[in-house]
């Protein structure tokens, strides 16, 4: 029998806003008292923001925030989404305020005076609020909190609104002249490190699960840690427009971590193929680079080729690779990419590449893949379709009576371009034994 929904949670809502609301005003206040009794706290400040308006009525989309804030509480709809968001809310406090204290920073241009409501609505945030504590931006890690939480609730137009006044709130950081740009990049990267670490609808990547990492694994992940060493030294030793290279090396360090510890799960892809955008933004160097990847590899080739009636095997597809092959379903074991697909039926079962699938995601797959293919065509896909989809359907067919060589048999014969490697062969031979 269906479960009955679960009731809205207002009254623990109330009570974690009466412990938060108080320990942010403590906390920041702390935080900025304690800057204030230092000497020689500097800036970071690039020539071009001397260029930056001052803009007075931005003060208020500046403030709005605190109303989102407090109301955020009681838009959550569950208690393990409630939880989750005060989790979220908790840890970019502390942690913003650790970095206040070990490193602060001051605010380097003087305000202009500002007259009328404006003037008002500044010397209220001045009189608690000094021009300390600024990099990581809590105002731009609470903008993407927030952001990633009304965005589960709101649809069409009062999305499109709220996306407008939220992108807004994050430029009045600026012209209101209360944090340089060095601060913006840094809450926002703060705040998708933990929207990667607590996600709303599935475990967090932390948890490490069965997963141990074999000696390719160990080799690529090493690979992937070089890369962002080498990354980060070159934004720390160059700095200037070389500090955006800590996001190519958050990125390429959350890969190596999949690699070496965590598995295909610390990629942060949901169950229904999908990134949330934090996540997607915080990848975004990896996963632009994977795509392109997937597209000089298999340009000239067919997106998919069918396997078995209604099984289909290939790459990641496209919209227009979808429309075209008229597919009803995916299953997606690439875990490096984001699906584009607008709302079908994806499943998610991650594989890490270059690595041969393990049998209990060998089996997930064969189950999936007989369970989704009655409704219509099916695509099974990885970024090439070369590798792990293609040990997926081999498993399929073992499942349906295939011995292990005319599975792959049928599936080169499909798609001559296939790897299977000799970890391949011998996963796919332990599922077989498994299956009889």
């Amino acid at each position: 029998m269906p479960q009955p929904p679960e009731a809205r949670p207002w009254r623990e809502a109330a009570g974690w806003l009466a412990l938060l609301g108080p320990l942010f005003f403590i906390s920041y206040g702390w935080a900025n008292a304690v800057a204030a009794e230092r000497s020689g706290v500097g800036s970071i400040v690039f020539a071009w923001e001397h260029a930056i308006p001052f803009v007075p009525w931005t003060i208020l989309p500046y403030w709005s925030i605190d109303l989102f804030y407090a109301a955020s509480l009681f838009v959550c709809s569950t208690r393990a989404e409630l939880r989750t968001h005060v989790s979220r809310l908790f840890a970019v406090q502390c942690i913003s305020v650790a970095c206040f204290l070990i490193w602060p920073l001051r605010f380097g241009f003087e305000r202009p005076q500002a007259d009328g409501l404006w003037g008002a609505l500044f010397a209220a945030l001045g009189s608690f609020d000094k021009p300390f504590n600024q990099a990581p931006s809590l105002h731009i890690s609470l903008l993407v909190l927030l952001w990633s939480l009304y965005a589960r609730h709101l649809h069409g137009l009062p999305r499109r609104l709220f996306d407008l006044w939220f992108a807004l709130i994050g430029v009045s950081v600026l012209t209101t002249f209360q944090h340089h740009f060095i601060d913006l990049p840094s809450g926002a990267l703060l705040a998708c490190l933990l929207v990667w670490a607590l996600p709303f609808d599935e475990p967090s990547p932390l948890r490490r699960g069965a997963y141990r990492a074999n000696r390719a694994a160990l080799r690529l992940g090493v690979g992937y840690l070089a890369g962002a060493v080498c990354c980060a030294g070159a934004a720390v030793l160059t700095g200037g427009a070389a500090l955006w290279l800590w996001w190519p090396a958050t990125s390429l360090l959350l890969v190596a971590l999949a690699y070496l510890w965590l598995g295909p799960r610390a990629l942060g892809k949901r169950s229904d193929g999908r990134h949330a955008w934090p996540v997607r933004l915080l990848l975004a160097p990896c996963l632009v680079a994977t795509w392109l990847n997937s597209r000089a590899w298999t340009h000239r080739l067919t997106p998919a080729v069918e396997v078995a009636p209604g099984v289909l095997l290939g790459r990641m597809p496209s919209r227009k690779d979808a429309a075209a092959l008229a597919l009803s379903g995916v299953i997606d074991l690439a875990p490096e990419m984001h699906n584009p697909l607008p709302p079908m039926r994806v499943r998610h079962v991650p594989a890490l590449d270059l690595l041969a699938p393990a049998v209990t995601t060998l089996a997930d797959a064969a189950r999936l893949i007989e369970a989704e293919r009655e409704r219509g065509r099916l695509l099974v896909c990885c970024a090439l379709g070369f590798s792990r989809s293609a040990l997926a359907v081999a498993a399929w067919l073992v499942s349906q009576g295939h011995s292990p060589a005319a599975a792959i048999a049928c599936v080169r014969a499909a798609r001559p371009h296939v790897v299977f490697g000799d970890a391949h062969v011998a996963a796919l031979g332990r599922y077989a034994e498994g299956v009889q």
